[in-house]
Parts: structure tokens; sequence; C-alpha cells
């Protein structure tokens, strides 16, 4: 079987590798093809896939050409990203909201307003409009042009919910083509924090029931195209041994190995947020100050996040009483670091992230901190509730400094060893003992006896397009940007006219002080070249004295 699998950049398939080496070792081609490159070790993965497997190619695939079509696209498919954050899910996750608000157009920030107040029923009337502009857009050739050559037997697509992402468009093609598609979810809070699912595949695969009520309630996927295969990305840490002994792997890292530590995991927090390395500095010193003896004592761990590495390059390390390691685990070395890491700590402790979920299924206790400067990156999102509630909850919460460090101090005194139900429920609900991966193969597998229903067509698409070119019309006009652009947009756009203004404005001081000097030196000259007429004048008339003076002295000779 061909498979094309789409992903946004190489990264994301960081979470389908052991599905990926399944299918390739069961003589699957698999062709992984990225909208863009990216930074964070992902490429280097994929290059070691396509060393080891033959079968495994990878490459970049076109995007749509900046045509009549694409800028107006665009606007629209942030708008609908944006309504769907109106429904009453997200009230309570106010920082997903505002997020997606800052990167949707002015006009569609009102629509929402207004559908928010209406409720339900304005919201789906709203998008029900917009889904059809959207969907009049003739397609992209060379998107087309481009699955046609792969000759894929299926499509899988991940993530499909970045907020204005253009990945439908392979969707549509493929579904056009009648090549069964699926949208592999690519982690625990892309169905509840991201954008919408705007078309739906023939399969959604997800980890478990909760994100498959996600996929009904909040993207409306019939509930015949979900697949639940549990959380293929996290097989890899059930039933895995140490690469080292405690004592080797402390004094690897630099700590004590007569003394238990605590491991710091870091977050990918919201774009806007504080800067976690500042507070995990604070957090540092609040037990190094405050704690018990014992937690005084103890040894700290921190992994900064890999895409927040950045922020760590302002912190003075050799001040913190505790040790700043570790890398992405995209590859053998570094993931058996960040296993060791797990592993060998007394607790576990974070914002909300992943890690809490790896933690857990390697049986280690889990502690959160619930501090104004975070709360929206926490109880501001959907997915942290469910480390509190699913399978009886994962987190141990704290809501002041107090409380945490004497939660910290008994995790120490009684470091908890076992795996919470949470795990079973969340990662595993086919049974703690049966991996995801075969799972999912056999589902992906079995997708290729799928017949794909053709799309039927609009037969406004006609009218939607003469109102979409209309709407192209306002792109460049400067008095609609409020409306056109988003709240960032705009801001940008209203910053670079001030700079815009300002060099306007020394130019033409500039110019000006030019221009008064240029008169200056032309009256200088004029002046200059008046008093030299005036010398000239007045030799002239000298010299006119003399011959006059000369020609009467003559005169007065030859009389005599």
């Amino acid at each position: 079987m061909k498979i094309l699998f789409l992903g946004r950049h190489y990264t994301y398939f960081r979470n389908f590798e052991s599905v990926l080496r399944e299918l390739a070792a069961r003589g699957h081609e698999i062709h992984l093809a990225v909208e863009q490159d990216e930074t964070l070790g992902g490429l280097k993965l994929v290059e070691g896939l396509a060393a080891e497997f033959p079968n495994v190619t990878h490459g970049l695939a076109p995007e749509r050409p900046d045509d009549e079509w694409a800028w107006t696209v665009g606007r629209i498919r942030l708008g609908l990203d944006y309504l769907r954050y109106q429904h009453p899910t997200f009230d309570r996750a106010y920082k997903l909201r505002e997020r997606a608000m800052g990167r949707t157009p002015g006009v569609f920030v009102a629509l929402g307003t207004a559908v928010h107040r209406g409720g339900g029923r304005a919201r789906r009337v709203a998008e029900s409009l917009l889904r059809r502009l959207e969907r009049a857009v003739p397609e992209a050739p060379v998107i087309r042009e481009f699955i046609a050559a792969q000759q894929p037997d299926i499509v899988l697509l991940t993530p499909l919910v970045d907020l204005g992402s253009s990945q439908i468009e392979y969707l549509r093609a493929a579904r056009r083509l009648g090549i069964p598609t699926a949208l592999c979810v690519w982690s625990w809070d892309h169905l509840s924090s991201k954008a919408l699912v705007r078309e739906h595949p023939d399969r959604v695969f997800v980890w478990n029931e909760t994100q498959k009520g996600e996929a009904i309630t909040l993207h409306g996927v019939p509930d015949e195209r979900i697949v639940v295969t549990g959380a293929q990305c996290f097989d890899q840490w059930f039933d895995r041994a140490p690469s080292r002994g405690r004592e080797e792997f402390c004094r690897e890292v630099g700590l004590d190995p007569g003394r238990p530590f605590l491991l710091w995991v870091c977050s990918a927090l919201i774009h806007g947020s504080p800067v976690e390395a500042a507070f995990v500095v604070e957090w540092v010193r609040r037990i190094r100050t405050q704690g018990s003896p014992a937690l005084r004592d103890a040894g700290i761990l921190i992994r900064p996040h890999p895409s927040r590495t950045a922020e760590w390059a302002t912190i003075d390390t050799r001040e913190l009483s505790g040790v700043v390691w570790g890398s992405n685990p995209v590859d053998a070395e570094a993931r058996a670091d960040y296993f060791d890491s797990l592993y060998h700590s007394s607790a576990v402790v974070g914002l909300n992230t992943s890690a809490f979920i790896e933690a857990g299924i390697v049986g280690r206790a889990v502690h959160t901190l619930i501090v104004p400067e975070f709360e929206d990156n926490q109880h501001g999102t959907v997915h942290f509730t469910y480390l509190l509630e699913a399978g009886g909850g994962l987190l141990n919460v704290a809501h002041g400094f107090e409380e945490h460090l004497a939660q910290l101090d008994a995790a120490l005194r009684s470091p908890q060893v076992g795996v919470k139900p949470f795990v079973r429920e969340f990662v595993r609900p086919l049974g703690l003992d049966r991996a995801a991966t075969p799972a999912f193969v056999a589902h992906v597998e079995a997708m290729r006896d799928l017949r794909v229903d053709p799309a039927r067509g609009d037969l406004l698409a006609p009218i939607w397009r003469r109102i979409l070119r209309r709407l192209a019309r306002t792109r460049d006009r400067e008095r609609l940007e409020k409306w056109t652009l988003s709240p960032r947009e705009f801001e940008s756009a209203e910053r670079l006219r001030a700079l815009r203004e300002q060099k306007a404005i020394r130019r033409a001081i500039s110019r000006a002080a030019e221009d008064e000097d240029r008169q200056k030196k032309l009256h200088a000259r004029a002046v200059r070249s008046e008093e030299a007429r005036q010398r000239n004048r007045q030799a002239r008339a000298v010299k006119a004295d003399e011959r006059r003076d000369a020609r009467v002295q003559g005169a007065a000779q030859g009389r005599e």
C-alpha cells in the first residue's frame, strides 16, 4: 500500500514514529511530505527513518500559490476558526479565545462577538455561510497534481487544526481523486485548543473517549468516522527500563546521587505568556528559602521545553541552585535521557504539559502550582481539566506556595510509585497491556477498502465566487484595514505607517535643512558676486578717471 502522510513540518511525525516504523516494516511505501521546514529536530528523525527503511521517502509539498484567492480564503478560514471559539465550551478557556482573536480579521471578530451574544443558532448560521464561501474557492491545481503524482492509496494528515490551516486543500484534493483520508490527532489538546476541523476526513484517529467526545461535540465529526486507538506516541514509555542506574545518571547530570531530586518539566505556553524560566528561578528560590529541610537539600533538575530554549539564554544558571539539562527527545539518546530523568526523580512538577502524562506512565507523582501569571495556561484551557478529572485525575494541585511546598515535602518523604487509573482511561483505553501502535496500524491498513463519497458541488458557487472577488478588492484599502486585518496585523500596519511617517518627517526636515543651506550658499555667492561687481565698477571708474585726467593733462601740455 502507498501512504502519503502530510504534516505541517517534520516534527509533527515525532508522535507517529512507532506507527511509521511498523507500517514500513510491513512493506508499505510511505512518503512524508511537509509544508515548511523547521529547526526542532524533526528532519533528523525523518532522515533516520528514510535511512533505515528504503520504502520511506520525504520532501516538501507544494502550497497554494499567492493567486487571486489566497488572501481572501485565508481571511475566511481564520474567521471560521474564531467562530468555533464562541462555543460555550470556551467561555472558561478565555485565553484560547483571545489567542484566536489576535489572528482574526476585525470583521470576523465583530461577527464573533455578535454570534456569542446570539447563542448557538446564530453561531451555526454564521458558520454555515462562511463554510459555503470558503468551499467555493477553486482548488489549487498544483496541490491536486502533487497528490495525483504520488498515486497514494490513502492520505493521512496532521495536525489539520492550525489556525487558518491550509491543509484542508490536500484533504479536498485527495477526496476529488477518490482517495481515502484520515486526520491523525497529534496531541492531547489539539481538538480542544486548536482550530476547527472544517471538513471531515473519512477517519479521525483519536486517543480516547474524551477526544472522541471532542471530535463529535466541538467539530461535528460523525461517530462512525472516529477510531479510538490509544495514544501511540506514549507506547515507547511503557515497560521501559532506564539506560543507566540512578548514581550514574545523577553524576552525569551534575546532581548529588545521595539526595532525591525534583524534576521541573517546562511547558509550551500560549503566545504572550510570561517567561517561564524566570518563574522557575523564583520556584527554586522558594524551595531553598521556605521549604522543609528535606526540600532545601533536595536536588532540582530542570528540563527546558524544546520550543522555548531561547528564554534560558538570559538566565545565569551558575547562580541557580538547580541543574538545567535535557534536549528534544527525537532520537534514541535524547529519549533515554528524558526517560531516565522521569524514572529517577522523586516527583515531577510543571505548569501544563504532556510531560505530566509521561510522568504518570512512569509512575511518578505529578504536581502543579496555580499562580495568577500562568493560570490562563491552566484553567484558561480545556485540556487542563482532563488532567484533573479523567480516570480520577493525575495532578496534585496547589493554589499557593505554602500548600505546594507541603505537597512536595510529602512527595519526598513518601514517593509515589505506580500507574494511576488516569493512564488507563486517557492513554490506553483498550487496556494497559495493549499498545496503541498495533491498533493504529490495523485501522490504517483497513482504510484501503474505504469507498470515498464524492463531494457534492454547490449550485450557488458562482455567486459565492463573485462575492469573494469583491471582498478581495478590499485588500489594499487602508481605510478598511481595521476590518480586513487581524488586531496583530493592524497593529503592525500602524507601527509601519508610524515609522514611515517618522522617516518622511525626518526626510522633510533634512530636505528643509539642505534647502536652507543651499539658499545660504546661494545668497553668499550672490553677495560675493555683487561685491566683485562693485569692485570691478570701482576699478573701471578709477581707470576711467585716470584716463580722463591723462587726456586733460595732455591737452593742457599741448596748449602750452
